[in-house]
């Protein structure tokens, strides 16, 4: 049994596999044991790279930076780009996927969640899971919560304490319960900006919706 094989039955229509669910409940308790190793004492920028490194399960760009704490439940679905900045208190949900691009800003008690819960009673509140793909130098605002199946293109902006349910356009500020379009920033802002430094597959092939409320 592999790390894949405990995401790929994360999607939808998987069937049980009772070996695939102890696994997870392993990668599950690893996530609390390195988070609490993260948490609870000082650690230097380096070795929080490290760490994270091995929460996530790959390599964090020497570019990273958080100030922790930092939680998550399970960290082996999370990719994280170049130049990233996680300020502290942040919860990660990451079963369904979290991909973060290059440049991205995330402020204080940020909340990225990607399960959501079946309302049907006879479904016993099922799990359901949609990644969040967060673009190339996109500023997410303290205590914003993210929602399961949510893109924010590049260059937008989410503003403090809001609830973004659906895809936020390119170049977008948006904000308030449940997030509405608040400002469209010019294209032309973002000439003499760093360059975008990699796609990040999902992210550049997944539509984002225009409509005036996000």
């Amino acid at each position: 049994m592999t790390i894949k094989e405990v995401i790929d039955g994360f999607q939808e229509g998987v069937e049980e596999n009772a070996e695939r669910n102890t696994y997870a409940d392993e990668l599950f308790q690893e996530a609390v044991r390195i988070g609490m190793e993260l948490n609870m004492q000082y650690h230097t920028p380096e070795e929080i790279r490290e760490i994270m490194g091995r929460l996530i399960g790959k390599k964090v760009d020497d570019s990273f930076r958080m100030f922790p704490p930092f939680y998550t439940d399970f960290g082996k679905n999370i990719t994280i780009g170049k130049d990233v900045f996680i300020n502290s208190g942040c919860h990660f949900q990451d079963q369904g996927g979290i991909r973060i691009g290059d440049g991205v800003l995330i402020g204080h008690n940020v909340v990225l969640a990607t399960i959501n819960h079946d309302l049907d009673p006879k479904e016993n509140r099922k799990n359901h899971y949609a990644p969040i793909m967060i673009g190339d130098h996109v500023w997410i605002g303290s205590n914003a919560t993210i929602l399961p199946g949510v893109t924010l293109g590049d260059h937008a902006v989410v503003a403090a304490g809001a609830v973004v349910t659906q895809d936020v356009p390119p170049l977008t500020v948006v904000g308030g319960v449940p997030a509405k379009v608040l400002k469209v920033i010019p294209q032309e802002a973002t000439q003499g900006c760093t360059p975008m430094s990699k796609e990040h597959g999902p992210i550049k092939e997944r539509k984002v919706q225009y409509e005036k409320t996000v």
